[in-house]
């Protein structure tokens, strides 16, 4: 296998080559879990790999409460399918927060706190009530319980991997919070060894090729946990080989024919650049430390033929989409061309006439 092929199988199988399943909640639970630091950005990393949805069709999966947004891998803000909510934080969780503890005695966060902020919120949030962070933050307050020096953060962020509490629509464009035992009432547990089964192939048949080092970066898991994943479900996987990498993925599943250079405009913290701990069937070395801000910021990519060749930002005027591009290198007319598909796609998912610049 090439690092090219890799690529290639990447895009169908992450569905951005590929459509694959319809609804924006098939779309996640064939990942596993999405990346959802960044609301909107967020949408657009499902919209994309549902062509002809807008943002409003996707955001309905959240409403409809088909999606949920809560913090179940490395601490990170991902998007879940609601029924898998419940067994992948249960499986993640636990070693995230036992990382945890010196910054929570750092902040003064023991124990008792986290049981007062915990019935505190589930009096509060009782009979399936949403409330806004703002809401929340000053709930703790009111009750003496200080949010100063990020202690507020925190305590949701905590209460959250215990599967206490989630993300909830969103009220005049804030995210809310609410209960996951309500909020997600369709959500079950798993058996340890069933959890890691079932979420290394989510992971594999929706990354694939991924090595057994990419699925441990991206759940968080112990290498003992993530290869006894593995093991389970190898009679399902084929191995590829590039040097002395071993690559997993679905077996009896070829990529598209046709390798027409496509561009897609990506947005910050998607799978496809996020999903790896190496990215360098993605990116040329020299280019990778552009993906990011010194602060961890993913910025939004461009991809050609499966590679990330520049980046881009958008900028929303008052019935208008401002895309503008930054290659790492000059593209050539049919690229140009081809992102400039990529942002009438864009601009189709949220409604808006769009206008391409190029930055040098």
């Amino acid at each position: 296998m090439t690092a090219r092929e890799i690529t290639w199988y990447r895009l169908a199988n992450q569905q951005i080559s590929r459509v694959r399943y319809g609804e924006p909640a098939d779309v996640v639970a064939s990942l596993g879990a999405m990346q959802a630091q960044d609301y909107l950005a967020a949408l657009w990393a499902i919209g994309l790999r549902l062509p002809e949805r807008t943002e409003p069709e996707v955001e309905r999966a959240v409403v409809e409460r088909k999606i949920v947004r809560t913090w179940p891998m490395r601490g990170t803000l991902h998007f879940v399918k609601a029924e898998d909510v419940r067994w992948i934080t249960e499986l993640l969780a636990p070693r995230i927060i036992a990382g945890s503890v010196r910054r929570f005695q750092q902040l003064g966060l023991d124990s008792s706190v986290f049981a007062r902020s915990r019935q505190l919120f589930v009096d509060a949030l009782a009979g399936n009530r949403q409330l806004a962070r703002k809401a929340m933050i000053e709930l703790l307050e009111s009750a003496g319980i200080s949010t100063a020096g990020q202690r507020g953060n925190h305590i949701l962020w905590r209460l959250a991997q215990e599967g206490v509490l989630c993300f909830a629509g969103r009220a005049v464009k804030q995210p809310t919070f609410a209960l996951l035992k309500d909020w997600a009432p369709q959500a079950r547990s798993r058996d340890r060894s069933s959890a890691l089964a079932e979420l290394a192939m989510r992971y594999f048949a929706g990354h694939g090729p991924a090595t057994l080092k990419d699925f441990v970066w991206w759940s968080g898991l112990k290498v003992s946990d993530a290869s006894a994943g593995l093991d389970t479900i190898r009679s399902r996987l084929t191995q590829e080989k590039l040097g002395s990498a071993v690559y997993w993925r679905l077996r009896n599943y070829s990529i598209p024919s046709d390798t027409e250079r496509a561009a897609y405009l990506l947005p910050g913290f998607d799978e496809f650049v996020l999903g790896y701990k190496d990215r360098s069937a993605l990116v040329d070395h020299q280019q990778d430390a552009r993906l990011a801000s010194s602060n961890g910021i993913f910025w939004p990519t461009v991809v050609i033929d499966g590679r990330v060749v520049g980046t881009w930002k958008r900028l929303l005027k008052k019935t208008e989409l401002v895309v503008t591009a930054r290659p790492f290198a000059s593209f050539k007319k049919a690229d140009k061309n081809a992102v400039a598909i990529a942002a009438e796609r864009y601009g189709l998912f949220l409604g808006r006439r769009v206008e391409l610049k190029w930055a040098g």
